[in-house]
């Protein structure tokens, strides 16, 4: 049986996961539209070079994380520690689950028995979700899989050049058209947030990983959906000093970074469902609303 943060043996057999080949090239990496978040780091905005690469065209579905645990018996991080992150909407277990409500975010708790395969608490599991993003997974859980399948996390500036999908500047993946303009293009909150989610873009949480337009490199939702961890240390500083050429993060740091938002970013809370949005958590956190994607090592 694995155990939470081991680092099962590779195979690169068990990654079945469409890929987009990526060019190299460079483009200018940081906020230009003036969405920013306060605290976030998105600025400078800097030139940034990177070599080609091969990244999954989708977030790591249920499927494909079933498949490594069903090959190493691994243990995620939210299984060990017997708890995880959930919305309050989408809560599905006993009241004596509830073990905790931060002040600061009161609409997540904490709740017993939460992960990849209980999504929503242990009254809740991933029948026809398969093809969703496996979420509960720490960035620690992350790297485990990426062990197994001989593959790695992207660099923040890799995900970064990979979501704009050649649209140098462009605010979202797309390009600068709104979310909801013409139709809708990535799974956010709709409604008043944290109370009531519309779902006018069909879907209460998780939509699945393939969902919506794929960008021009053929990712598929790099922004909204869920929150993806990239390889690199967390700094608000940082782009102050990157360098140049494939750049891979501070050398060390509290927080992993986290990019794309997710299923609850909403305007008026969370805007970071952008090219250049940042956020971070600390590597062993798991939560409702992030997953990953890898790239080739």
């Amino acid at each position: 049986m694995g155990a939470a943060g081991s680092a099962p043996s590779s195979t690169g057999a068990g990654h079945e996961l469409p890929q987009a080949q990526i060019p190299a090239g460079s483009f200018a990496m940081g906020d230009s539209s003036g969405d920013r978040n306060p605290g976030d780091g998105e600025v400078p905005v800097h030139r940034v070079r990177l070599k080609g690469f091969s990244i999954d065209a989708t977030t790591v579905t249920n499927d494909a994380f079933a498949r490594f645990v069903e090959a190493t018996g691994y243990l995620t991080e939210a299984e060990t520690f017997g708890f995880s992150a959930v919305f309050h909407l989408a809560v599905e277990a006993m009241r004596e689950d509830i073990v905790g409500q931060p002040s600061g975010t009161p609409w997540w708790f904490g709740v017993r028995g939460a992960d990849w395969r209980h999504p929503r608490g242990r009254g809740s599991d991933i029948v026809g979700l398969g093809d969703h993003p496996a979420v509960h997974i720490s960035w620690n859980d992350a790297m485990a899989y990426c062990a197994w399948a001989g593959r790695r996390l992207p660099t923040e500036a890799e995900w970064e050049y990979a979501s704009r999908g050649g649209l140098d500047a462009a605010k979202y993946p797309w390009g600068d058209q709104e979310v909801d303009d013409g139709g809708w293009r990535a799974n956010i909150w709709q409604g008043d947030f944290p109370r009531t989610n519309t779902s006018e873009d069909g879907y209460l949480l998780t939509a699945p990983a393939d969902a919506f337009a794929p960008n021009g490199y053929g990712l598929f939702q790099t922004v909204g959906n869920v929150w993806e961890w990239c390889a690199d240390w967390f700094d608000p500083h940082y782009y102050g000093r990157s360098p140049g050429e494939s750049p891979t993060g501070p050398e060390s740091g509290s927080a992993r970074v986290l990019r794309g938002g997710s299923y609850l970013c909403h305007i008026s809370y969370c805007n970071r469902y952008r090219n250049a949005a940042r956020s971070q958590n600390t590597p062993d956190s798991s939560m409702g609303n992030a997953g990953f994607r890898t790239v080739a090592a």
